[in-house]
């Protein structure tokens, strides 16, 4: 049995499988970079590849008839893209694009369904993966409907800073505005006091988190609550022990899958 590259474990949904889940799809995972802008499937196109970023961060844009987009979810480290293949569908109603350049791990959309559809590990943790994302996208509508344009920029702020691991991030006011569907002005206005408190530090292309704390203080629950629902249902990788107590049961499951499909 082969060893495997250990920024492998980057990826949460990765890591939180067991080992032997691990080696099964290693031969098939392709690590990749994935530059900046660089889009890799559009709305209604076939999803072919899966991808599992582990530095880069992926955004998952719908496109307006007016030709402007907004964001409905991103995907970093700690998740996949390609979800409806699992799902029993072709394509994706959203166009899949890299807003962070960085690296990841592609595997053929096909044999991952049929990992997916074979191992209740594989599968028990892309279902509770797809649980924290649709709690991070319907809070995050709800956010945008109901919360001041400062709170939902400190949301943002504090998730690219939890996904880029470091204080500078890579982005334009305009790119934030679409990703929370606002104008500019507003992002700029509330940008302004953000760095006017000491907060943020601005410069063209990039923004850098000066004091974290104060971001947090002055975001709305929902940033914590999306925090807290990915931390609770994809914790960190458990040791050898924990490990070989979740095997077994997956073990107990697969049994029973047996059992009644015997029947």
């Amino acid at each position: 049995m082969f060893d495997l590259p250990g920024d492998l474990y980057q990826n949460h949904l990765l890591a939180a499988l067991p080992s032997a889940e691990l080696h099964e799809l290693m031969p098939h995972l392709q690590r990749v970079y994935l530059p900046a802008k660089k889009l890799l499937s559009d709305a209604g196109e076939p999803i072919k590849t899966m991808y599992f970023p582990t530095t880069a961060v992926l955004s998952l844009l719908c496109l307006m008839e007016d030709g402007a987009t907004v964001e409905v979810a991103a995907v970093g480290s700690e998740g996949v893209t390609g979800i409806p293949v699992l799902m029993g569908g072709d394509a994706m109603p959203s166009r899949i694009e890299v807003g962070r350049e960085g690296y990841g791990y592609a595997m053929n959309a096909k044999h991952f369904k049929r990992e997916f559809i074979r191992s209740s590990a594989i599968n028990g943790r892309v279902l509770l993966y797809i649980q924290a994302l649709m709690t991070s996208i319907l809070q995050s509508a709800l956010c945008n409907r109901r919360h001041s344009i400062d709170e939902q920029l400190c949301r943002w702020l504090l998730s690219a800073h939890d996904r880029n691991h470091t204080n500078e991030l890579i982005t334009t006011q305009q790119t934030i505005a679409s990703t929370l569907g606002v104008r500019r002005e507003g992002v700029t206005e509330a940008a302004g006091k953000l760095e006017s408190a000491g907060l943020i530090q601005r410069r063209r292309g990039r923004i850098t988190v000066v004091d974290r704390e104060g971001l947090e203080e002055r975001t709305c629950e929902c940033y914590s609550i999306i925090k807290s629902e990915f931390q609770r249902l994809l914790p960190a990788r458990p040791n050898d022990k924990d490990e070989r107590t979740r095997n077994e049961m997956y073990r107990v499951i697969d049994a029973g899958r047996l059992h009644v499909m015997s029947c």
